[in-house]
């Protein structure tokens, strides 16, 4: 496809433009090019044409088309597409969107009845509905992206389901948990994005073609049939609503950016994990890359990459939020703004995706390094449910435990490495069993509510997440 640029499309008039009959000068070059939107609208090309032709159907349904004109419009259309797929499409200077484009090739291959095509029709209702198509089509694409790297965590997460490593807060070892439900997290972070997307495809679900500019279809044209033509399940309830509504792609902006923010999180831990400091997880080497002056080095970019990103989809959900909030009600030139964000957070989206998931996918625990990492401490909590189980208040039971690690630390001692007088003298109420208390195994097995850290409660995790997943 091939595309022109320069002045305005003629010296004297507006030749190829849609809203050109009461102007009589040219306009100028520049705001020519600032109010063209083809350099990026193009992509709206198989929207366009689809909405078109179920526009001349139902445009023929309601007696303002021959059956013989519909299909020559039809016929047309089908020429025009096969152009663009093709990569034949040519854009011609005159071309200020996609639907000008679309319009003025139509013409050439049909004749005059193209003429007939807008009859009722607005390039703002037109161009909400390509929209919608747009974004229905690409959730699509988004949810099975989605899903592949969930599918990829609990793949990862039910192969190593014995593993114990540290869990963290605040970025300091606070207690022993299973690998798998670290790396599981994550999938139900992804698992409200999903319900997030699906959110989104049901309230896109409704056609705004027939809106006209504004005030709605003058002709009497069957607006429910035209939806289900294409694919909708339902209209749109107020044609000046219809026209302005871009809650669509807000909604999978703020999808994008939360998104985002999970991946980035996983990103970060991976980064971490995959230290040398750490050394819990390695990443495959086809996601790494070298550095071009230190040899040894084994860079995680993938990761490195896939959290910067999460800069970008929170930018492109701002910029349209500023932009929108200031508009008066109806359609506004504005709104122009909503398809290069949009874009923009689609295509990031469907790269970081696949490369999250190979990550994930590709990954080499590291249960020695993990295993290393426990340390006594981590116990800490589990004694003073030891405690408290013997009906001694938590909040003294945390104090006195308290005591117990700072005497370790005094002595420069672990926690179980301290005899069990030294912790009767803290506490009578500490006796022989205390020693079942002070194991990483059985303070993750402590943990067995739902949700939890123990290998039954991950195993039930697992066997919903695989539920989920066949949804």
């Amino acid at each position: 496809m091939t595309a022109s640029s320069g002045p305005s499309p003629s010296a004297g008039a507006h030749a190829g433009a849609l809203w050109g009959g009461r102007y009589t000068g040219a306009t100028d070059a520049q705001m020519w090019a600032f109010n063209a939107s083809i350099s990026f609208d193009v992509r709206l090309a198989p929207m366009d044409i689809r909405g078109s032709m179920a526009y001349a159907r139902a445009l023929a349904r309601a007696g303002l088309l021959t059956a013989g004109e519909a299909d020559q419009l039809v016929d047309g259309l089908q020429r025009v597409a096969a152009e663009f797929a093709t990569g034949a499409f040519a854009l011609a200077p005159t071309d200020e969107d996609i639907h000008t484009a679309v319009e003025r090739r139509l013409g050439e291959l049909a004749g005059p009845v193209a003429g007939k095509l807008h009859t009722g029709r607005s390039r703002n209702d037109q161009v909400a509905t390509d929209l919608r198509l747009f974004v229905l089509g690409a959730i699509d694409n988004l949810e099975v992206a989605l899903r592949a790297l969930q599918a990829a965590i609990v793949d990862m997460a039910g192969a190593h389901t014995e593993v114990l490593m540290p869990g963290y807060t605040h970025l300091q070892p606070a207690q022993p948990v299973r690998f798998s439900h670290w790396l599981l997290s994550f999938f139900w972070m992804l698992q409200r994005d999903r319900e997030r997307l699906a959110g989104v495809r049901s309230r896109a679900d409704a056609c705004p073609l027939g809106a006209g500019a504004l005030a709605g279809n003058a002709y009497g044209l069957d607006r429910e049939a035209l939806a289900r033509d294409l694919g909708f399940s339902r209209v749109t309830e107020n044609s000046m609503d219809a026209v302005s509504d871009r809650d669509l792609v807000l909604e999978l902006l703020s999808f994008g950016a939360i998104l985002g923010t999970h991946l980035s999180r996983l990103a970060e831990d991976l980064i971490l994990y995959s230290s040398a400091e750490f050394g819990f997880v390695r990443l495959a080497e086809r996601y790494t890359t070298g550095s071009s002056i230190m040899p040894q080095k084994r860079n995680p970019d993938s990761m490195e990459l896939v959290r910067g990103k999460s800069g970008r989809l929170t930018g492109n959900l701002v910029r349209l939020l500023v932009t929108v909030k200031g508009l008066p009600s109806s359609y506004d030139k504005d709104l122009q703004e909503d398809k290069e964000p949009l874009f923009d957070t689609l295509d990031t989206l469907l790269l970081v995706l696949p490369v999250a998931t190979g990550v994930v996918a590709t990954l080499e625990p590291n249960p020695a390094r993990m295993a290393a990492a426990l340390r006594d401490d981590l116990l800490a909590t589990d004694l003073a449910d030891y405690l408290a189980r013997k009906g001694l208040p938590f909040r003294e039971a945390h104090h006195i435990v308290g005591r117990c690690v700072l005497l370790a630390e005094e002595r420069g001692l672990g926690l179980t490495a301290l005899s069990l007088d030294d912790y009767s003298a803290l506490s009578p109420l500490f006796e022989a069993d205390l020693r079942a208390a002070l194991s990483f195994e059985g303070a993750v097995e402590a943990r067995a509510v739902t949700g939890g850290t123990a290998l039954a409660a991950v195993q039930e995790q697992l066997r919903r997440a695989r539920t989920l997943l066949e949804t």
